[in-house]
This record gives structure tokens, sequence and C-alpha cells, in this order.
């Protein structure tokens, strides 16, 4: 029997219509344009400032445009792995809310957080369900809502970061397609450099937590930097090594989009021109658990069966990683 592997079939993504330009950033904090290009490579980002409207809302739009790509029912789904840090609520799950606004009345699923490697850990994670052989179409989604938990005060990081969502299909492949090995790191050290202070089981919310704007992200920048430019360009040249890959065999480089700087950083270790590094920060700006699955969405029609592609992430906590996918289909 040929080994089973969990390969994915299909992708797409949702992003809001609000569109927030580092023009109008201007008129919010100390910065400009320049500044903002120069050192992160982001022009806009998405915003999803309708009232009422959650994480799930954008998921609900990106897995529908999915299904109806692949063919599929919503009843037809095994499991939803659900990427984000800004679920709709702290419970349930926005996986479960999820099945029940698309109607997955046959599948179970749960939220997996990891910061921004997040979608890059459901993806091993559902991956290992696929080659279990019990489960045969996993949804692995990722994407935030990160508007709202950005201090729009703060010029350190509210000029990082939108709003999007992103889904993939994983399905058994026999052919030698599909996910082919991974490397996932974590390092709880560096939580302090990079978190949301107050709103979890060691600060709950309080007026005082409120009114000191502790539950927004918090980033000490030019640490993260330096820790996501050394290990994220790290883990994606050690992959390529462990499978036999040469710059020239690598097709793409599918990199979180967290800065430019950082993505270019990983591509001159791993050896790989620019002509195959996959972009959109300029657009998006860092949607956390979305950027990876935006991106196969925004450049699958790039992609050849039989491309050979490098995942690559790091987010904070630290967690980080790469995964190497031989791409399944021709779009």
């Amino acid at each position: 029997m040929s080994k089973i592997t969990a390969a994915i079939t299909c992708v797409n993504g949702y992003v809001p219509e609000t569109v927030l330009t580092n023009k109008e950033l201007e008129q919010m904090v100390d910065t400009n344009d320049e500044w903002i290009r120069s050192r992160t490579g982001i022009v806009e980002r998405r915003i999803q400032k309708e009232t009422g409207k959650a994480t799930s809302d954008m998921a609900v739009e990106a897995v529908k445009g999915l299904l109806e790509k692949r063919g599929l029912g919503a009843d037809e789904l095994d499991v939803v792995i659900f990427s984000t840090i800004t679920g709709d609520l702290i419970f349930p799950a926005t996986a479960n809310i999820l099945c029940d606004k698309i109607g997955a009345v046959n599948a179970w699923g749960f939220d997996l957080a990891a910061a921004c490697s997040g979608f890059l850990f459901g993806l091993e994670t559902g991956a290992n369900f696929i080659e279990s052989g019990h489960y045969k179409k996993v949804l692995v989604v990722g994407g935030d809502k990160m508007s709202s938990i950005i201090d729009y005060t703060d010029r350190n990081t509210c000029i990082i970061f939108g709003d999007g969502v992103g889904a993939v299909l994983l399905e058994p492949n026999t052919e030698g397609f599909g996910i082919m090995d991974r490397i996932l790191k974590t390092d709880g050290s560096g939580r302090e450099f990079l978190h949301q202070k107050a709103g979890g089981s060691l600060m709950p919310p309080t007026h005082e937590t409120v009114e000191k704007r502790m539950h927004f992200v918090y980033q000490e920048g030019k640490t993260v930097y330096k820790f996501a430019v050394i290990n994220m360009a790290e883990v994606s040249h050690q992959i390529m090594l462990r499978n036999g890959l040469t710059s020239d065999d690598v097709d793409w480089l599918v990199a979180h989009q967290a800065n430019k700087r950082i993505i270019d950083a990983t591509a001159e270790r791993m050896g790989i021109g620019s002509e195959k590094v996959l972009i959109n920060i300029d657009r998006y700006g860092n949607t956390t658990n979305g950027t990876l699955p935006l991106l196969l969405w925004d450049f699958e029609k790039k992609f050849k069966k039989g491309d050979d592609l490098i995942l690559s992430t790091f987010g904070g906590g630290f967690t980080w990683g790469a995964i190497y996918i031989k791409w399944a289909y021709n779009s």
C-alpha cells in the first residue's frame, strides 16, 4: 500500500473591504509613509470595521469560497482546525462557531493558538490526522481580527497588523505529493518580548487593566526582529538541507509576512532569488495566522503540480518553523 501523505487540494481567503493606508496612519500617530515602507514593506492593510463582525465572520467567507471551488458541501468536512489568537470568544472555540455558521454538522474541531506560527502548527496537526488514515477532509483555517487587540495610539504596533483569514483543505494523497517534512520550534522564554499583558488567567480583566491599555499587543520590536531573522532563516535552511534541496530545487518561499527585511534575510540564507519569494505584506500587513494561507490564495495560479514550496514562519512566544510541501495540483 502506498504511503498516505496530506496534500493541500484547495485554498481560499478573505480580507475585509476597508483599507487603512500609511497616509491615514500619519494622522493617527507620529509616523510617516516612507518610514513604514522602508522598515516593514507595508503600504496598506485591511481592517474589519463592520459592527458585530468577528474573526469567524471572515472565516465564513473564506471557507464558503473554498468549498465552492472544491465542489464540496460543508457536511463532508471531518475536522476543522482554526488557528487564531483573536477568537470570537474565550470559549467556545471559534472552530465550533465556524462549523455552526457554515453547516459543518459532521465535523469536530478546535482552536490552535501559537501566535503567528499557528497556521503552520495547524497544518502539521491536520496532516497527522490525514496520515493516520482516520480522516479524509481536514479544514485548516488561519486568521485574525488583529484590529481588535491593536492600540491605535501605539506607533510601534499599529502600523504592522491587519485583518484577514485564509483556509486550506487537506486530503489524502498516495502519489508522493503534499507535506513532505516539517521542523517546528517553541521557546517560551520569548514571551516577555511579544504578548498581550492582560485578559488571561494570570491577569484577568479589571478596570485597571483596561485603563492601562493592557489588553493590546505589546512588542519589543528590536528583540523580536533579531530573533525572527535568525530563527526563521535558519529553520528554512535546515529543512532544505535535511531534504537534499538546493536553492534551484525550491520553487517558492512562502514566508510569514511580518516584515519585508525578515523575509529577505530568510531568502538570502536559503540562497534563493527574489523571483521565488511571495510577497503580499505591502497590501495586507501582518495578518498573524492569516499570512501563509493568504499567500497561498493570492499566488495559487503560479503553483504547478510537483512544485517544491517551503513555508516558513516566526511568532510571539516564541514559536517558529518550516514545512516542506510538494504541491499537489495545477490551478
